[in-house]
């Protein structure tokens, strides 16, 4: 399948998700109160970031930013 191809084939699940992105940031915005600076804040703009990035790679490093470092012991921490 060619360029193409895949961006007729996935242009309108990528335009709704882009919507649906757009919403959430909008009521964000529109929420009462002061946002304060949070992580989460900080991750969304890093993650929108690197979506615009000209990379073939974009959704390893967007899997990246929100996950953890890999720990060693994390069945221990999380017991399991």
């Amino acid at each position: 399948m060619n360029k193409e191809q895949v961006l007729e084939r996935e242009f309108l699940l990528v335009r709704a998700k882009i919507l649906e992105i757009a919403a959430a940031l909008d009521r964000i915005d529109r929420g009462e109160g002061e946002l304060p600076q949070t992580d989460q804040k900080r991750l969304l703009r890093q993650g929108i970031e690197k979506l615009l990035a000209d990379s073939a790679d974009r959704a390893e490093a967007i899997q990246l930013l929100f996950s953890r470092e890999y720990q060693p012991n994390w069945r221990e921490e999380f017991q399991v």
